[in-house]
């Protein structure tokens, strides 16, 4: 056999085993990438790493981090936990700048907000355990809400229905609320500031949390100082520090911000009883509709 059949017959055999086509007597490289590549040679994205996903995992990051310092450390732990908010609305520009909206992003975005929201309120039950069941109330609240209003449009709506698109004949509140993103960023953004402003007067304010007076251990009477707590034996060790500062923080910005802030919160709360119970209804009509149908069937 010649040099050149037996070139040919090489090339035939790797066609048949790769059959991209050949141009100009050269192989071209297989449209397929593996398994998930399309067949015809569309570019596969992942989901996972498009930008507001990244973000979304940032914020994760960012709202960990100040668990991490919440029960010592009020001004680091205020700083991240607002930063991880505040990227809450990058995200959703992100999205729609990028053209990357999804149903993943859509259900990260909402299971952080809940998540984050929830852990500041079992702070701060900690923190007044007479107001305990105020606070697990409202992470009840918040939790069955959503959870409601997310399932109703996903399985009334459709797959592809975003929870945030709400018809005005449906819902007149939660239309203006999901409808202007201005309203829904300062709704939530002032929700959160309420919380934060409470969170720092467990740190500042004696009215609130009179613990901050009592005296220290063998010192005088009107000395004020919180002695360390378990395991900061050293005064002078970080943690011990660090409480001494945050028992000094002037407790007059923190009244401000709960005072400012605390109508939007209310409000807030009051559009997930809306939302709450307008998804009941809903899923309440898909069941009536449903069981007609079956009734309608067995007639037939």
């Amino acid at each position: 056999m010649s040099p050149r059949t037996r070139s040919q017959k090489a090339s035939a055999e790797l066609e048949a085993t790769d059959p991209s086509p050949a141009v100009n007597g050269t192989l071209q490289p297989s449209s397929k990438n593996g398994p998930e590549a399309a067949a015809d040679g569309e570019v596969q994205e992942n989901v996972f790493l498009f930008a507001p996903n990244l973000i979304g995992y940032a914020r994760v990051v960012l709202t960990m981090a100040s668990l991490y310092y919440m029960p010592l450390h009020p001004r680091t732990c205020s700083l991240l936990y607002s930063v991880s908010c505040l990227l809450d609305a990058l995200d959703g520009y992100a999205a729609r700048y990028f053209n990357q909206s999804t149903t993943f992003g859509a259900v990260l975005d909402m299971v952080t907000d809940r998540c984050t929201t929830a852990c500041l309120l079992v702070f701060l039950s900690s923190a007044w355990p007479r107001w305990s069941i105020v606070f697990q109330s409202l992470i009840a609240l918040d939790m069955a809400s959503h959870y409601m209003h997310m399932y109703a449009t996903l399985s009334m709506g459709g797959s592809s229905q975003s929870h945030k698109k709400v018809d005005s004949s449906r819902s007149w509140v939660l239309y203006q609320y999901y409808h202007s993103r201005t309203v829904l960023f300062i709704c939530c953004a002032l929700n959160e500031l309420f919380f934060i402003g409470l969170y720092l007067l467990s740190f500042s304010s004696p009215t609130l949390s009179p613990s901050l007076l009592q005296p220290k251990v063998g010192g005088p009477a009107g000395d004020t100082t919180i002695p360390p707590p378990e395991g900061y034996s050293s005064p002078w060790s970080a943690g011990a520090l660090e409480l001494a500062r945050a028992n000094k923080i002037d407790s007059f910005w923190p009244w401000v911000i709960t005072g400012i802030s605390f109508p939007v919160m209310a409000l807030k709360q009051f559009i997930n009883v809306v939302q709450m119970v307008k998804a009941s209804k809903w899923l309440a009509e898909g069941d009536m509709a449903s069981r007609k149908a079956l009734r309608a069937a067995k007639n037939n």
